[in-house]
């Protein structure tokens, strides 16, 4: 693995690119769970998937998408579908979450529509859709180098204001931070970080990367710093190690990625079980 990943371009560009990618995922990730908003991720994701199939629908039939990468409409897809979850959320003020499942249908019909009009299924879709080691390309390096510089820049400079509308959104009103804008700029980040993503992950198994190691760290994690951290080196665990047991198994890396993630919340689960249990025993002893 290390020879070729010295003699190849493309597993270089596939183990930056998991690197940023398992940086950036849980880091949102930790947000997203704790205002129970997992499920937005999957809802941007498969919204994703209606742009990548518009973009190789109009491959076909227009010169200029022909050279275009997919990455970019699904991107702006992505982003303008985290901006009609925003819209719908304030339509339904008192249930909030409906604009999630519509966001979420809405793009599976889409995508269902275009990939029909395309003829179905091929190589590069296939990809998209649950990830590929040789598909990342340096152009996807340095498209997901520019987000993740923009993400952590975003991060650093509203992160008192993320941490407080995550735990206590009325009072963070009150205190008179602009709910709305904060809002639009952490759905516009997650969008970009999603549809970033499924080159590695893959569309179909982004939301996990988001989700399971902030799950893990969460049975560990003593405060919310900590949380970040953790989620971040298990989000990398599972990327590293979802990407060099693809390779070596020659397996789609996403389910992979996938697969490790689960093993290690597993572990954690099991192993705070184990603790509390010799804890109690040491007491009782």
């Amino acid at each position: 693995m290390l020879e070729a990943f010295f003699r190849y371009e493309f597993l270089q560009n596939a183990f930056f690119t998991g690197i940023m990618i398992g940086l950036l995922a849980p880091m949102l990730g930790v947000f997203l769970m704790v205002r129970r908003l997992a499920l937005i991720a999957d809802a941007l994701s498969h919204i994703t998937l209606s742009g990548i199939a518009a973009s190789l629908l109009l491959g076909k039939h227009v010169a200029f998408f022909q050279g275009m990468n997919p990455l970019y409409m699904g991107m702006v897809f992505s982003v303008g579908g985290s901006l009609l979850i925003e819209q719908l959320r304030s339509v339904y003020k008192f249930y909030k979450e409906i604009a999630i499942p519509i966001i979420l249908s809405a793009g599976i019909g889409l995508g269902v529509v275009f990939i029909s009009l395309a003829d179905g299924f091929n190589n590069d879709l296939f990809n998209y859709l649950f990830g590929s080691v040789i598909a990342v390309s340096r152009s996807d390096l340095w498209t997901i180098t520019v987000i993740t510089v923009i993400v952590l820049i975003v991060l650093l400079l509203f992160y008192k204001e993320l941490f407080f509308l995550s735990f206590d959104e009325e009072q963070a009103v009150v205190a008179g931070l602009n709910r709305r804008l904060i809002h639009f700029i952490f759905i516009v980040m997650v969008a970009l970080v999603i549809a970033a993503s499924m080159r590695i992950v893959g569309i179909l198994l982004v939301s996990s990367l988001i989700t399971l190691p902030v799950a893990a760290a969460m049975r560990l994690a003593k405060g919310f710093k900590q949380m970040f951290v953790y989620s971040v080196i298990f989000g990398e665990i599972a990327v590293i190690g979802g990407l060099i047991s693809a390779f070596q198994l020659d397996v789609a890396p996403g389910g992979m990625i996938v697969m490790i993630a689960v093993m290690i919340l597993l572990v954690t689960i099991y192993a705070q079980k184990a603790w509390r249990k010799l804890s109690s025993q040491l007491h009782s002893s």
